[in-house]
């Protein structure tokens, strides 16, 4: 069932694997722009994920529990059906560098063709996490690096404890 549309709705969807502080910069100031903020956790089949869906949701509910309105919610599925199904018309996604605006620019055009009434909004990364990428923080702690610096504190165990399990 879908909920009725607002654009006082905002959804910011990704895998999150794992969660970093850039991410959490974009829901702080995502959750500032609108009523409600819903954090799409969602499954990439290109990507293979460090953890399961459900323990990503667990993992950023952690994080998030004292943002009173912030919800997670998981999603499979194209976004722009998830946008829809939550009530929103609105997407807010990242943008760390050119790159990324390369291929956040071409998703936004195909979202658009896929659903004309959702609208796409860019929020540049801090420049403190403008550098942070999932894929390198999954890097860093396979190596056992520092992770202190790029999670929240509350997740940091866990990530290293899923590394370890793993190897």
């Amino acid at each position: 069932m879908t909920a009725p549309i607002s654009n006082r709705v905002a959804v910011y969807p990704g895998t999150f694997d794992p969660l970093h502080l850039g991410h959490v910069d974009i829901i702080e100031r995502g959750r500032r722009l609108f009523d409600r903020l819903v954090v799409g956790v969602g499954v990439n089949p290109e990507k293979t994920a460090l953890f399961s869906l459900e323990e990503r949701v667990k993992m950023i509910n952690e994080v998030v529990h004292s943002m009173d309105n912030v919800e997670v919610e998981p999603f499979t599925g194209l976004a722009v059906q998830f946008v829809r199904k939550v009530g929103s018309c609105v997407m807010i996604r990242g943008l760390r560098t050119v790159s990324d605006m390369e291929y956040e620019f071409s998703m936004s055009l195909t979202n658009q063709m896929l659903e004309p009434q959702i609208d796409t909004v860019f929020l540049l990364a801090h420049v403190d996490y403008s550098h942070l990428s999932s894929t390198l923080i999954r890097q860093i702690a396979m190596f056992g690096g520092d992770l202190d610096k790029f999670l929240p504190r509350t997740i940091v165990s866990a990530v290293r404890d899923k590394v370890r399990s793993q190897q």
